[in-house]
C-alpha cells in the first residue's frame, strides 16, 4: 500500500509568496485577477499644446460676420476638432505668438490656453484654472485675418485633467472633480499628481498635459503610463 508523502512545510511557503507576488501590485498590496471579459481602460495620455476656443461673436471679428470654424482633424474626444483657422497672441511685452491653433466648434466663452513658458514670453501671469473658470483671469489682444479683439479676461493655464466615461470613472473607483495621479515611467520617470477628474457619457478616457508637464517628464518617449485614485 502506497503512502502520500507530506509536503516539506519551507517549500509550501515559496509556492504561496510566489503566488502572492505574482498578484501584488508595485506597494506590494495585492491586486486581484479580473475575471475574462471584465472592463479594462484604455489609457491614452495627450499633448494638449497652445490652443484657443472662442465663441461665435468672436469668430465673427477676427474672420468676419457668419465665419464658421472648419475642421483640420477630429481630436481624440468626438466632441471637438482642430480648426483650419489660427490666430496671433500679443502680450503686454508686445511679443507676438502666431499661429495659435482654434479648437471647435465655437464654444459659450472665449479662452487662451497656454503653457507657462508662452506666458513668461509674452508677459502675462497666468493662473492654473479649470477650462471655462475664467473669472478674475488676464486678457490679452488676438489678431485675426479679417480684425483683432483685444481679450479682457480668459489666459489661462489649464489644470492638468483627465477625461473619463462612465466605465473608466468605476474602474478607477472616482467621480466628477476626484483628483488622480499619473505615474510616467520611461527615462525621466516622473509622477504628476493631482490630475483633476472630468466625466461625461461621450468622453473616453483621456488625460490631457501641457507642453511643459509633456517636456518635464519625456512623455515622448515614455515606456507605461498609469493612473491612481489621489
Amino acid at each position: 500500500m502506497s503512502t502520500l508523502a507530506t509536503p516539506d512545510r519551507s517549500a509550501i511557503e515559496r509556492l504561496v509568496r510566489s503566488l502572492l507576488e505574482q498578484k501584488s501590485g508595485p506597494n506590494g498590496q495585492v491586486t486581484p485577477t479580473p475575471p475574462t471579459g471584465e472592463y479594462r481602460p484604455n489609457l491614452i495620455v495627450n499633448i494638449s499644446a497652445r490652443h484657443a476656443h472662442l465663441k461665435q461673436e468672436d469668430v465673427d471679428i477676427l474672420f468676419g460676420k457668419g465665419y464658421q470654424l472648419t475642421p483640420m482633424k477630429s481630436l481624440y474626444q468626438a466632441t471637438d476638432f482642430a480648426s483650419n483657422e489660427t490666430i496671433a497672441v500679443v502680450g503686454p511685452r508686445q511679443r507676438m505668438i502666431p499661429g495659435v491653433r482654434i479648437l471647435g466648434p465655437a464654444r459659450s466663452f472665449t479662452q487662451l490656453e497656454l503653457a507657462f513658458t508662452d506666458s513668461i514670453s509674452l508677459g502675462i501671469d497666468i493662473p492654473v484654472r479649470l477650462s471655462g473658470d475664467v473669472e478674475g483671469t488676464p486678457g490679452c489682444l488676438l489678431i485675426g485675418p479679417k480684425g483683432s479683439l483685444v481679450l479682457s479676461k480668459g489666459v489661462i493655464r489649464a489644470e492638468r485633467h483627465v477625461h473619463m466615461g462612465p466605465k473608466d470613472a468605476a474602474y478607477y473607483g472616482v467621480k466628477h472633480l476626484d483628483r488622480m495621479n499619473l505615474r510616467v515611467e520611461g527615462p525621466c520617470s516622473t509622477t504628476l499628481e493631482g490630475l483633476l477628474v472630468r466625466t461625461n457619457p461621450d468622453w473616453k478616457l483621456e488625460v490631457h498635459i501641457d507642453t511643459d508637464e509633456a517636456n518635464c517628464c519625456d512623455l515622448t518617449h515614455a515606456t507605461k503610463v498609469s493612473l491612481s485614485k489621489a
